[in-house]
Protein backbone atom coordinates (compact mmCIF):
# COMPACT_ATOMS: atom_id res chain seq x y z
CA UNK A 1 0.00 0.00 0.00
CA UNK A 2 1.01 3.60 -0.41
CA UNK A 3 -0.26 4.45 3.04
CA UNK A 4 0.89 3.40 6.45
CA UNK A 5 -1.90 0.87 7.01
CA UNK A 6 -0.01 -1.97 5.38
CA UNK A 7 1.38 -3.49 8.55
CA UNK A 8 -2.05 -3.43 10.16
CA UNK A 9 -3.64 -5.03 7.12
CA UNK A 10 -1.07 -7.79 7.12
CA UNK A 11 -1.65 -8.42 10.81
CA UNK A 12 -5.36 -8.65 10.17
CA UNK A 13 -4.68 -11.43 7.68
CA UNK A 14 -3.54 -13.70 10.49
CA UNK A 15 -6.61 -12.82 12.54
CA UNK A 16 -9.26 -13.41 9.90
CA UNK A 17 -7.45 -16.14 7.99
CA UNK A 18 -7.63 -14.50 4.62
CA UNK A 19 -4.99 -15.52 2.11
CA UNK A 20 -3.95 -12.17 0.64
CA UNK A 21 -6.24 -9.34 1.80
CA UNK A 22 -3.76 -6.57 0.98
CA UNK A 23 -3.54 -7.50 -2.69
CA UNK A 24 -6.24 -6.60 -5.18
CA UNK A 25 -7.37 -9.03 -7.87
CA UNK A 26 -4.75 -8.65 -10.62
CA UNK A 27 -7.31 -9.39 -13.31
CA UNK A 28 -10.56 -7.57 -12.54
CA UNK A 29 -13.52 -8.37 -14.69
CA UNK A 30 -13.70 -6.28 -17.85
CA UNK A 31 -17.22 -5.31 -16.81
CA UNK A 32 -16.05 -3.92 -13.47
CA UNK A 33 -16.34 -0.20 -12.94
CA UNK A 34 -15.76 1.97 -9.91
CA UNK A 35 -17.95 4.72 -8.43
CA UNK A 36 -17.63 8.08 -10.18
CA UNK A 37 -17.47 9.78 -6.78
CA UNK A 38 -14.38 7.86 -5.73
CA UNK A 39 -10.86 9.28 -5.86
CA UNK A 40 -8.35 7.11 -7.69
CA UNK A 41 -8.70 4.69 -10.58
CA UNK A 42 -7.34 1.47 -9.07
CA UNK A 43 -9.34 -1.26 -7.37
CA UNK A 44 -10.72 0.22 -4.11
CA UNK A 45 -11.33 -3.15 -2.46
CA UNK A 46 -8.70 -2.71 0.21
CA UNK A 47 -8.30 1.07 0.51
CA UNK A 48 -11.39 2.81 -0.88
CA UNK A 49 -12.54 4.47 2.33
CA UNK A 50 -8.97 5.21 3.42
CA UNK A 51 -7.89 6.97 0.24
CA UNK A 52 -11.20 8.82 -0.06
CA UNK A 53 -10.86 10.05 3.51
CA UNK A 54 -7.29 11.23 2.98
CA UNK A 55 -8.24 12.99 -0.25
CA UNK A 56 -11.12 14.86 1.40
CA UNK A 57 -9.02 15.68 4.46
CA UNK A 58 -6.19 17.07 2.35
CA UNK A 59 -8.58 19.14 0.23
CA UNK A 60 -10.17 20.62 3.32
CA UNK A 61 -6.75 21.39 4.80
CA UNK A 62 -5.83 23.57 1.82
CA UNK A 63 -9.22 25.29 1.57
CA UNK A 64 -10.71 23.23 -1.26
CA UNK A 65 -14.40 22.35 -0.89
CA UNK A 66 -14.73 18.73 -2.03
CA UNK A 67 -17.37 17.59 -4.48
CA UNK A 68 -20.66 16.89 -2.73
CA UNK A 69 -20.89 13.47 -4.35
CA UNK A 70 -17.43 12.54 -3.02
CA UNK A 71 -18.46 13.34 0.54
CA UNK A 72 -21.78 11.60 0.08
CA UNK A 73 -19.99 8.47 -1.17
CA UNK A 74 -17.93 8.33 2.01
CA UNK A 75 -20.98 8.78 4.23
CA UNK A 76 -22.82 5.97 2.47
CA UNK A 77 -19.96 3.57 3.17
CA UNK A 78 -20.80 3.61 6.88
CA UNK A 79 -22.47 0.57 8.40
CA UNK A 80 -25.52 0.93 10.62
CA UNK A 81 -23.42 0.22 13.73
CA UNK A 82 -21.17 3.21 12.92
CA UNK A 83 -18.18 1.28 11.57
CA UNK A 84 -16.62 1.46 8.11
CA UNK A 85 -15.18 -1.34 6.02
CA UNK A 86 -12.32 -0.73 3.61
CA UNK A 87 -14.83 -0.69 0.74
CA UNK A 88 -18.45 -1.71 0.22
CA UNK A 89 -19.30 -2.01 -3.48
CA UNK A 90 -23.02 -1.85 -2.74
CA UNK A 91 -23.68 0.65 0.05
CA UNK A 92 -27.44 -0.02 -0.17
CA UNK A 93 -26.89 -3.54 1.17
CA UNK A 94 -26.83 -3.81 4.95
CA UNK A 95 -23.54 -4.75 6.61
CA UNK A 96 -23.57 -8.28 7.96
CA UNK A 97 -21.23 -10.69 9.70
CA UNK A 98 -19.19 -11.05 6.51
CA UNK A 99 -18.54 -7.31 6.23
CA UNK A 100 -14.93 -6.79 7.25
CA UNK A 101 -15.14 -3.64 9.32
CA UNK A 102 -11.84 -2.10 10.38
CA UNK A 103 -10.65 0.52 12.82
CA UNK A 104 -8.32 2.22 10.32
CA UNK A 105 -10.96 2.96 7.70
CA UNK A 106 -13.39 4.03 10.43
CA UNK A 107 -10.86 6.37 12.02
CA UNK A 108 -9.80 7.92 8.72
CA UNK A 109 -13.45 8.57 7.83
CA UNK A 110 -14.04 10.19 11.21
CA UNK A 111 -11.10 12.54 10.74
CA UNK A 112 -12.26 13.55 7.27
CA UNK A 113 -15.93 14.01 8.14
CA UNK A 114 -15.11 15.87 11.36
CA UNK A 115 -12.86 18.27 9.44
CA UNK A 116 -15.54 18.95 6.84
CA UNK A 117 -18.14 19.65 9.52
CA UNK A 118 -21.84 18.92 9.58
CA UNK A 119 -21.46 15.18 10.05
CA UNK A 120 -21.79 14.85 13.83
CA UNK A 121 -24.27 12.00 13.56
CA UNK A 122 -21.96 9.89 11.44
CA UNK A 123 -18.82 10.65 13.46
CA UNK A 124 -20.64 10.09 16.75
CA UNK A 125 -21.76 6.62 15.68
CA UNK A 126 -18.28 5.80 14.41
CA UNK A 127 -16.65 6.88 17.67
CA UNK A 128 -19.16 4.82 19.64
CA UNK A 129 -18.23 1.77 17.57
CA UNK A 130 -14.52 2.39 18.08
CA UNK A 131 -15.06 2.59 21.83
CA UNK A 132 -17.03 -0.65 21.74
CA UNK A 133 -14.10 -2.57 20.20
CA UNK A 134 -11.31 -1.13 22.37
CA UNK A 135 -9.02 -3.84 23.73
CA UNK A 136 -8.39 -4.48 27.40
CA UNK A 137 -4.90 -2.99 27.11
CA UNK A 138 -6.45 0.30 25.96
CA UNK A 139 -5.45 -0.04 22.30
CA UNK A 140 -6.90 -1.24 19.03
CA UNK A 141 -5.99 -3.71 16.34
CA UNK A 142 -6.79 -3.34 12.66
CA UNK A 143 -9.92 -5.46 13.02
CA UNK A 144 -12.20 -5.69 16.04
CA UNK A 145 -10.69 -8.09 18.55
CA UNK A 146 -7.27 -8.11 16.89
CA UNK A 147 -4.17 -7.58 18.98
CA UNK A 148 -3.40 -3.92 19.59
CA UNK A 149 -0.83 -2.36 17.29
CA UNK A 150 0.79 1.06 17.24
CA UNK A 151 -0.57 2.13 13.85
CA UNK A 152 -4.20 1.26 14.54
CA UNK A 153 -4.16 2.63 18.09
CA UNK A 154 -2.66 5.89 16.87
CA UNK A 155 -5.11 6.45 14.02
CA UNK A 156 -7.97 5.83 16.46
CA UNK A 157 -6.46 8.40 18.82
CA UNK A 158 -6.51 10.86 15.94
CA UNK A 159 -10.16 10.10 15.28
CA UNK A 160 -11.11 10.53 18.93
CA UNK A 161 -9.33 13.88 19.08
CA UNK A 162 -10.95 15.04 15.83
CA UNK A 163 -14.38 14.17 17.21
CA UNK A 164 -13.79 16.23 20.36
CA UNK A 165 -12.98 13.33 22.68
CA UNK A 166 -10.09 13.26 25.14
CA UNK A 167 -8.19 10.10 24.16
CA UNK A 168 -6.66 9.69 27.59
CA UNK A 169 -10.15 9.41 29.06
CA UNK A 170 -11.29 6.68 26.67
CA UNK A 171 -10.50 3.61 28.75
CA UNK A 172 -11.17 -0.11 28.88
CA UNK A 173 -10.51 -1.92 32.15
CA UNK A 174 -8.74 1.20 33.37
CA UNK A 175 -6.36 1.33 30.38
CA UNK A 176 -6.22 4.19 27.87
CA UNK A 177 -4.72 4.29 24.37
CA UNK A 178 -1.66 5.92 25.86
CA UNK A 179 -1.09 2.90 28.10
CA UNK A 180 -1.17 0.68 25.03
CA UNK A 181 1.30 2.89 23.18
CA UNK A 182 3.72 3.00 26.09
CA UNK A 183 3.82 -0.81 26.07
CA UNK A 184 4.73 -0.73 22.38
CA UNK A 185 7.59 1.75 22.85
CA UNK A 186 11.14 0.44 23.00
CA UNK A 187 13.52 1.64 25.72
CA UNK A 188 16.43 3.92 25.06
CA UNK A 189 19.75 2.38 24.12
CA UNK A 190 21.10 0.61 21.08
CA UNK A 191 20.11 1.08 17.47
CA UNK A 192 16.39 0.83 18.31
CA UNK A 193 16.69 3.82 20.60
CA UNK A 194 13.18 4.90 21.64
CA UNK A 195 11.34 3.62 18.56
CA UNK A 196 7.85 2.15 18.51
CA UNK A 197 7.21 -1.42 17.42
CA UNK A 198 4.22 -2.32 15.29
CA UNK A 199 3.24 -5.01 17.79
CA UNK A 200 5.09 -7.75 19.71
CA UNK A 201 6.20 -10.84 17.82
CA UNK A 202 5.06 -14.32 18.83
CA UNK A 203 7.61 -14.35 21.64
CA UNK A 204 6.54 -10.94 22.90
CA UNK A 205 9.64 -9.20 21.61
CA UNK A 206 9.45 -5.65 20.23
CA UNK A 207 11.33 -4.56 17.12
CA UNK A 208 11.78 -1.00 15.92
CA UNK A 209 9.56 -0.03 13.00
CA UNK A 210 9.91 3.40 11.40
CA UNK A 211 6.38 3.27 9.99
CA UNK A 212 4.91 2.48 13.40
CA UNK A 213 7.17 5.07 15.04
CA UNK A 214 5.81 7.87 12.86
CA UNK A 215 2.29 6.78 13.78
CA UNK A 216 3.21 6.32 17.44
CA UNK A 217 4.63 9.82 17.79
CA UNK A 218 1.37 11.32 16.54
CA UNK A 219 -0.70 9.00 18.69
CA UNK A 220 1.31 9.70 21.83
CA UNK A 221 0.85 13.42 21.19
CA UNK A 222 -2.91 12.94 20.79
CA UNK A 223 -2.77 14.23 17.21
CA UNK A 224 -4.49 13.26 14.00
CA UNK A 225 -3.23 13.41 10.43
CA UNK A 226 -3.51 17.19 10.12
CA UNK A 227 -1.07 19.06 12.33
CA UNK A 228 0.32 22.53 12.67
CA UNK A 229 4.07 23.01 13.21
CA UNK A 230 4.77 22.47 16.90
CA UNK A 231 6.94 24.49 19.20
CA UNK A 232 10.60 23.87 18.43
CA UNK A 233 12.00 21.13 20.59
CA UNK A 234 15.04 18.89 20.70
CA UNK A 235 14.32 15.17 20.70
CA UNK A 236 16.36 13.22 23.23
CA UNK A 237 15.71 9.69 24.44
CA UNK A 238 14.88 9.17 28.10
CA UNK A 239 12.82 6.63 30.03
CA UNK A 240 9.26 6.94 28.73
CA UNK A 241 7.03 7.30 31.77
CA UNK A 242 4.57 9.54 29.89
CA UNK A 243 3.17 9.56 26.36
CA UNK A 244 4.89 12.89 25.76
CA UNK A 245 8.28 11.36 26.53
CA UNK A 246 7.49 8.36 24.35
CA UNK A 247 6.73 10.79 21.52
CA UNK A 248 10.06 12.56 22.12
CA UNK A 249 11.88 9.24 22.06
CA UNK A 250 10.15 8.21 18.85
CA UNK A 251 11.02 11.54 17.28
CA UNK A 252 14.67 11.08 18.25
CA UNK A 253 14.67 7.67 16.56
CA UNK A 254 13.07 9.08 13.40
CA UNK A 255 15.53 11.97 13.29
CA UNK A 256 18.51 9.63 13.54
CA UNK A 257 17.08 7.20 10.99
CA UNK A 258 16.21 9.92 8.48
CA UNK A 259 19.68 11.44 8.81
CA UNK A 260 21.29 8.14 7.76
CA UNK A 261 19.76 8.23 4.26
CA UNK A 262 19.86 11.83 3.13
CA UNK A 263 16.63 12.73 4.91
CA UNK A 264 14.35 9.86 3.89
CA UNK A 265 13.32 6.43 5.12
CA UNK A 266 14.01 3.20 3.28
CA UNK A 267 11.62 0.33 2.64
CA UNK A 268 12.49 -3.18 3.72
CA UNK A 269 10.48 -5.52 1.51
CA UNK A 270 11.43 -9.17 1.90
CA UNK A 271 13.60 -10.38 -0.95
CA UNK A 272 13.95 -6.96 -2.56
CA UNK A 273 16.60 -4.29 -2.58
CA UNK A 274 15.78 -1.45 -0.16
CA UNK A 275 14.16 1.51 -1.88
CA UNK A 276 13.25 5.02 -0.71
CA UNK A 277 9.99 4.94 1.21
CA UNK A 278 8.19 8.13 0.20
CA UNK A 279 4.95 7.52 2.06
CA UNK A 280 6.52 6.75 5.41
CA UNK A 281 8.92 9.65 4.96
CA UNK A 282 5.93 11.94 4.54
CA UNK A 283 4.36 10.47 7.68
CA UNK A 284 7.63 10.99 9.56
CA UNK A 285 7.68 14.64 8.47
CA UNK A 286 4.18 15.15 9.90
CA UNK A 287 5.12 13.43 13.16
CA UNK A 288 8.33 15.42 13.63
CA UNK A 289 6.63 18.70 12.79
CA UNK A 290 3.84 17.99 15.26
CA UNK A 291 6.37 17.53 18.06
CA UNK A 292 8.41 20.56 17.10
CA UNK A 293 11.41 18.74 15.64
CA UNK A 294 11.30 21.11 12.73
CA UNK A 295 14.92 21.00 11.54
CA UNK A 296 14.79 17.38 10.39
CA UNK A 297 11.19 17.72 9.22
CA UNK A 298 12.18 20.58 6.93
CA UNK A 299 15.16 18.67 5.53
CA UNK A 300 13.00 15.66 4.80
CA UNK A 301 10.18 17.61 3.20
CA UNK A 302 12.72 19.26 0.91
CA UNK A 303 13.86 15.78 -0.12
CA UNK A 304 10.25 14.81 -0.81
CA UNK A 305 9.72 17.92 -2.92
CA UNK A 306 12.67 16.93 -5.11
CA UNK A 307 12.05 13.20 -5.38
CA UNK A 308 8.43 12.15 -4.80
CA UNK A 309 6.71 13.16 -8.06
CA UNK A 310 6.92 9.79 -9.82
CA UNK A 311 5.87 7.89 -6.71
CA UNK A 312 2.85 10.11 -6.17
CA UNK A 313 1.75 9.86 -9.80
CA UNK A 314 1.92 6.07 -9.62
CA UNK A 315 0.34 5.73 -6.18
CA UNK A 316 -2.59 8.10 -6.58
CA UNK A 317 -4.79 10.18 -4.26
CA UNK A 318 -3.59 8.91 -0.89
CA UNK A 319 0.00 9.69 -1.88
CA UNK A 320 -0.88 13.22 -3.00
CA UNK A 321 -2.78 13.67 0.25
CA UNK A 322 0.19 12.50 2.33
CA UNK A 323 2.45 14.99 0.59
CA UNK A 324 -0.07 17.81 1.05
CA UNK A 325 -0.32 17.04 4.75
CA UNK A 326 3.48 16.96 5.05
CA UNK A 327 3.72 20.30 3.24
CA UNK A 328 1.06 21.78 5.50
CA UNK A 329 2.79 20.51 8.65
CA UNK A 330 6.04 22.24 7.67
CA UNK A 331 4.52 25.45 6.32
CA UNK A 332 5.35 24.74 2.67
CA UNK A 333 3.11 25.63 -0.24
CA UNK A 334 1.53 22.40 -1.59
CA UNK A 335 0.66 24.23 -4.81
CA UNK A 336 4.38 24.69 -5.51
CA UNK A 337 5.96 21.54 -4.15
CA UNK A 338 9.16 21.02 -6.08
CA UNK A 339 7.47 22.73 -8.97
CA UNK A 340 4.35 20.55 -8.72
CA UNK A 341 0.83 21.64 -7.77
CA UNK A 342 -0.14 18.81 -5.43
CA UNK A 343 -3.63 20.20 -4.94
CA UNK A 344 -4.34 20.26 -8.67
CA UNK A 345 -2.91 16.77 -9.05
CA UNK A 346 -5.04 15.42 -6.21
CA UNK A 347 -8.18 17.07 -7.54
CA UNK A 348 -7.60 15.49 -10.94
CA UNK A 349 -7.86 11.98 -9.47
CA UNK A 350 -11.55 12.32 -8.67
CA UNK A 351 -14.69 14.43 -9.07
CA UNK A 352 -14.10 18.14 -9.52
CA UNK A 353 -14.36 20.11 -6.26
CA UNK A 354 -17.34 22.39 -5.72
CA UNK A 355 -15.07 25.36 -6.41
CA UNK A 356 -15.35 24.51 -10.10
CA UNK A 357 -18.91 25.75 -10.04
CA UNK A 358 -20.65 22.39 -10.13
CA UNK A 359 -23.93 22.69 -8.27
CA UNK A 360 -25.37 20.40 -5.65
CA UNK A 361 -28.27 19.65 -8.00
CA UNK A 362 -26.05 18.51 -10.84
CA UNK A 363 -23.90 16.47 -8.47
CA UNK A 364 -27.01 14.77 -7.15
CA UNK A 365 -28.18 14.07 -10.70
CA UNK A 366 -24.85 12.51 -11.60
CA UNK A 367 -24.93 10.37 -8.48
CA UNK A 368 -28.57 9.27 -8.71
CA UNK A 369 -29.38 5.59 -9.05
CA UNK A 370 -26.45 3.24 -9.10
CA UNK A 371 -22.98 4.43 -8.17
CA UNK A 372 -21.55 2.30 -10.92
CA UNK A 373 -21.03 3.13 -14.58
CA UNK A 374 -20.18 1.10 -17.64
CA UNK A 375 -16.50 1.23 -18.47
CA UNK A 376 -16.81 2.85 -21.88
CA UNK A 377 -19.48 5.31 -20.77
CA UNK A 378 -17.26 6.41 -17.88
CA UNK A 379 -14.20 6.73 -20.08
CA UNK A 380 -16.22 8.89 -22.46
CA UNK A 381 -17.33 11.20 -19.66
CA UNK A 382 -13.76 11.49 -18.44
CA UNK A 383 -12.57 12.45 -21.92
CA UNK A 384 -15.31 15.05 -22.31
CA UNK A 385 -14.57 16.51 -18.91
CA UNK A 386 -10.89 16.65 -19.75
CA UNK A 387 -9.80 15.18 -16.48
CA UNK A 388 -7.79 12.47 -18.23
CA UNK A 389 -8.47 9.64 -15.83
CA UNK A 390 -8.52 6.21 -17.47
CA UNK A 391 -9.17 2.92 -15.86
CA UNK A 392 -6.14 1.25 -14.43
CA UNK A 393 -7.30 -2.28 -13.79
CA UNK A 394 -4.17 -3.61 -12.18
CA UNK A 395 -3.57 -5.14 -8.79
CA UNK A 396 -1.96 -3.16 -6.05
CA UNK A 397 1.28 -4.73 -4.81
CA UNK A 398 1.34 -5.70 -1.21
CA UNK A 399 3.99 -3.96 0.85
CA UNK A 400 5.26 -4.75 4.29
CA UNK A 401 6.78 -2.30 6.72
CA UNK A 402 7.62 -4.72 9.44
Amino acid sequence: MNVRRSAAVLAAVAVIGAATPAVADPSPSSSQAFPSALYGSTDPKYDGVWRQSLALLAQDTVGVKPAAKAVRWLERQQCADGSFASYRPDPTAACDAKTMRDTNATSAAVQALAALGGHDGATGKAVAWLKSVQNEDGGWGYSAGGASDTNSTSVVVGALAAAGEKPGQVVKDGKSPYDALLKLALPCGGDQDGAFAFQPDKKGKLAANADATAAGVLGALGKGMVVEPGKKSDATCEKAATPEQAAANGAAYLTATLAKDDGHLMSALAGAEPQPDYGNTADAVVALAARGDTAQAEKSVRWLAKNSAAWAAQSGPAAYAQLILAAHATGRNPRDFGGADLVKQLNATGPAPQATGKTEASAAKDDSGSDFFGVWWYVGVCLVAGIGIGFLFTGRKKQQHL
